[in-house]
């Protein structure tokens, strides 16, 4: 089987298939079990992206600095491109497409209220760091903010509007 070709090139695998051992990998990705065919270390982002095909989680640097590629595993934010699919195991990955929920509804909301997009790019990771911190604290201070957001990097510098609207989600789920 050849690997997808956007894997290839970012996954270091070049043209070649020769190295690559592909098992069969269960995965619960956003409420549905599915199995893919990928080798055990792929980074779980190349999995969503180019086996799956579900393209909302975003590549951006590919050394778990930048947070844009950002997904849920069990509720958690954790980086998808340094983390290997093996090692989600029976975990339940959420990611920009499957998000729902009051946190997610009040996020999406403020989003769009207060203009928070620029260019776009780092925000599914965005909304998804500030879901898994609205979903465990309702009533964050600007240090939590600051905290649970810190290591997603927005190019166009709109960190003020991503504050802003966090504060406004959390406002709207506790009236």
């Amino acid at each position: 089987m050849d690997m997808p070709p956007a894997a290839c090139a970012a996954y270091g695998a070049g043209e070649s298939t020769e190295t690559w051992s592909p098992i069969m990998i269960r995965i619960t990705i956003n409420g549905a079990v599915r199995e893919v065919e990928a080798e055990p270390d792929m980074p779980l982002l190349w999995v969503i992206r180019d086996i799956l095909e579900m393209t909302g989680t975003k590549f951006g640097c590919g050394a778990a600095l930048c947070g844009a590629c950002t997904v849920h595993l069990d509720g958690q934010p954790v980086r998808s491109c340094s983390t290997p699919v093996s090692s989600v195991g029976d975990g339940k990955v959420t990611t920009i497409e499957g998000i729902s929920g009051k946190a997610a509804e009040a996020v999406q909301a403020a989003w769009t209220k207060l203009d928070v997009v620029q260019c776009g790019y780092c925000q599914s990771g965005q909304i998804m760091g500030a879901v898994a911190l609205l979903s465990q604290n309702r009533s964050p201070s600007d240090a939590d903010v600051d905290s649970a957001m810190s290591g997603n990097v927005c190019r166009c510098a709109t960190y003020v509007r991503i504050r802003a609207a966090i504060h406004e989600a959390a406002a709207t789920m506790r009236a």
